[in-house]
């Protein structure tokens, strides 16, 4: 999954000479953890935070303007950017957001809980295809237990044999995205655990 499939737009920016107290009633009125600041051409020039509000109005800059507060240089990403790397962008440099250029020019914003929702999806995605598979091979005779963890599944629940916990194993592996496949036959197990 790429930034065009999950951004957010149109995006609510501020320019280098907005208010500052302006600004803050944009983060605070709809809930955004930071606002891009843009030029003319809407190329982003900077972000603004709560936390550069904050720093700004506590050290008695709240009557300036953005540009005062706003933190430069800005980490962007381009629409063709995978999940994994604007996780890593996000978390590397302590951003809630991240602006989605393209040439240059400002087209969308990822913020954390877009990414959120992209891992819950795929996982459940690839969970409900496992599960459905499993049901197609089992004719709803055997019942399993299916679990995704970053791509990892986990089918827990009783088995004939190891030959048919490679036949679960294989038919998962079947699925584009999944990673390690696990079997476990919990007829297997004995009770004290």
């Amino acid at each position: 999954m790429r930034a065009r499939d999950i951004l957010s737009r149109p995006v609510v920016t501020v320019r280098r000479d907005t208010a500052l107290t302006d600004a803050v009633a944009l983060l605070t009125g709809h809930g955004f953890a930071a606002l891009p600041v843009v030029d003319e051409r809407e190329r982003v020039v900077g972000m603004l935070s709560e936390s550069d509000a904050m720093a700004a109005i506590e050290s008695g800059r709240e009557a300036g303007i953005v540009e005062v507060a706003m933190t430069t240089p800005v980490q962007v990403v381009e629409p063709t950017t995978e999940v994994p790397e604007m996780v890593k962008v996000m978390l590397d440099h302590h951003r809630r957001s991240v602006p989605v250029v393209e040439a240059g020019v400002l087209i969308g914003i990822v913020a954390r809980r877009d990414l959120l929702r992209a891992l819950a999806r795929d996982e459940q995605a690839l969970e409900a295809r496992v599960c459905s598979l499993l049901e197609d091979y089992s004719g709803s005779h055997r019942q399993w237990d299916v679990e995704v963890v970053d791509s990892d599944v986990t089918i827990r629940g009783i088995c004939a044999d190891e030959a048919e916990q490679r036949v679960l194993a294989a038919i998962s592996r079947t699925i584009p995205g999944v990673g390690e496949v696990r079997v476990v036959d919990t007829a297997a197990i004995p009770s004290d655990q």
